[in-house]
């Protein structure tokens, strides 16, 4: 099986972080990695003011519904991709690029640290060149992209399923 951490970076939304956890919940996902403006719940010795901390706690509760006190997370301000490197994780980002693999197309190795980028404009340039592969998730409608939160649950679901089988 597929060891995954989840990597979500910048991504704005309370609803969206609340919906990849109970995701992450749901599949196994050994960690979560919140980094950037990424909204987190409390952490111990959490330097955010405690109404804050509180405030955005209760936000991403509503989606996760608990599943943010079941996964393991932590933040980092900066996504450490070499450390995760350095642990035997291949970084894989997910993002629409001339790179891409389209995720049916993709072997996953057995140590996974999947990127999520921001809602609106996905992973930046040196992100996208700091990963070791990029996939993506094949769309026939109209629409260039899923939310944040659906393409996890996509990705996770193929990922997590092909080594299930």
């Amino acid at each position: 099986m597929t060891e995954i951490v989840l990597i979500a970076h910048n991504i704005r939304s309370t609803h969206n972080v609340g919906a990849i956890f109970r995701t992450a919940e749901g599949f196994g996902i050994s960690k979560i990695i919140l980094s950037g403006y990424t909204p987190y719940p409390s952490l111990p010795g959490d330097k955010r003011l405690p109404h804050i901390s509180a405030k955005l706690t209760d936000q991403i509760h509503k989606t996760a519904l608990g599943a943010e006190e079941l996964v393991p997370f932590e933040y980092q301000e900066q996504p450490d991709l070499e450390a995760l490197k350095s642990d035997g994780y291949r970084i894989v980002g997910l993002e629409q690029d001339k790179r891409s693999v389209m995720l049916p197309d993709y072997q996953a190795p057995a140590k996974l640290a999947l990127l999520l980028g921001e809602e609106v404009h996905g992973l930046t340039d040196d992100l996208r060149d700091a990963c070791d592969d990029l996939i993506e998730i094949p769309m026939f409608g109209q629409k260039e992209s899923f939310n944040v939160s659906v393409a996890t649950g996509i990705a996770v679901y193929h990922l997590a399923l092909i080594h299930h089988m």
